[in-house]
């Protein structure tokens, strides 16, 4: 008898490693798929419900023909509104516009690039077509058969079937769905914010967060969302991100001056980079800022610190992000009406005396400078720079 309870013993024992090891490998499976800010492009910002399998095409083409591709942009993500019936097995299907799902991801995964889909832990997503609800696993099943890459999973109408206490279940039922497919499936929550997502995003296998409501395409949304990020660094990192949103380059709605802004603050806040301007007619001065390799290393940089605010004069913003290498990538920032000096103080950024300084979008080194930097920044501007 003791020699058997000592065998069923060894037996929970083993049964429990293998439960144990096999979480560690799909908590470590899920933190190795963003090491670095996942890039891309997004449907919604451009297209919103006038998507087709011909365009996604079309953008994954562009994306490597214009270089994003060898630059780090790697999801194709389609947002909302793909979505057709549930079969009488429950099983989802593309709409009229998306025939072939599976033939669709072979063909971006052809490219060298990767496929992302949109749905909701409600019963309707934001386009009122099929969510989730009740079909977690399935999906889930589905999205992996496809050879799906990303899923985004927008809040919507789970409101309406979950109460806010809920929402942290409600977002690990579909991420642990996705882990148990044996695909890796980047996890990006979209639930603007709510609940302090950025303190239990992690635990429920999330890999970004939304951590502001939608963009609304003009520059005092983008200047709020951008700064309000100041406090968060502390739950960003290696495998998981804190999310402010796309980026609108390229949507016309912003001067240049104003999308440097926003790829410099998400840059140093180290924010996913997900595009959402059309790609095969994107103009060449907003292509050449999304695709600035010295603004994406700094994004990219192997640390994985988000940046921080270091000073705040009115309209004046000073923001630091530490790099890998030891230096320090600033953005000085004017959310002023006009022209205005910005000084970065070098002992705010952990430099004593002298210190060289590089303008990261001219791309040419400025020369050395003793205890400070002052350059005069164009309103809603930024000046960029990597100080060592």
């Amino acid at each position: 008898m003791k020699q058997s309870s000592r065998c069923q013993n060894l037996g929970r024992c083993l049964v429990l490693v293998i439960l144990l090891s096999s979480s560690a490998i799909l908590c470590a499976q899920n933190d190795n798929l963003a090491p670095k800010p996942p890039m891309g492009w997004n449907s919604w910002y451009q297209n919103y419900c006038q998507v087709s399998d011909a365009l996604i095409r079309a953008q994954a083409d562009a994306m490597v023909k214009n270089g994003m591709k060898a630059l780090g942009y790697e999801y194709v993500n389609i947002d909302d509104c793909w979505e057709g019936q549930r079969d009488a097995q429950g099983v989802i299907h593309g709409d009229k516009n998306f025939p072939d799902m599976k033939g669709l991801a072979d063909y971006i995964h052809s490219k060298g690039l990767k496929f992302g889909l949109y749905s909701s832990p409600g019963p309707l997503t934001c386009g009122r077509r099929e969510g989730s609800y009740g079909h977690e696993e399935l999906d889930a099943k589905t999205y992996a058969a496809w050879g799906v890459d990303f899923l985004k999973y927008d809040w919507c109408s789970a409101s309406k079937v979950y109460k806010p206490e809920e929402m942290q279940a409600a977002y690990k039922k579909m991420g642990d769905a996705l882990k148990s497919t044996g695909r890796p499936i980047l996890y990006s929550l979209c639930q603007y914010g709510l609940e302090r997502v950025w303190t239990w995003g992690p635990s429920v296998g999330a890999n970004m967060w939304r951590t502001a409501g939608d963009l609304d395409y003009t520059y005092d949304r983008v200047s709020l969302v951008g700064f309000q990020q100041e406090g968060l660094q502390s739950f960003a990192g290696p495998g998981h991100w804190n999310d402010p949103d796309m980026l609108l380059v390229g949507l016309k709605k912003l001067t240049d001056d104003e999308n440097r802004t926003q790829m410099s603050l998400w840059s140093l806040l180290a924010a996913p980079l997900i595009a959402s301007a059309d790609l095969t007619t994107v103009s060449p001065a907003s292509l050449a800022i999304m695709t600035n390799p010295e603004i994406i290393a700094v994004d990219q940089d192997a640390a994985g610190i988000q940046g921080h605010r270091v000073s705040e004069e009115g309209p004046l913003d000073v923001w630091v992000k530490p790099l890998a290498d030891g230096s320090k990538a600033v953005g000085l920032f004017n959310r002023g009406h006009g022209p205005n000096p910005v000084t970065v103080d070098f002992k705010k950024i952990g430099i004593n005396n002298s210190a060289a300084v590089r303008d990261l979008w001219a791309e040419k080194d400025l020369g050395t400078f003793k205890d400070s930097f002052t350059v005069t920044v164009p309103k809603y501007g930024v000046v960029m720079v990597r100080i060592k």
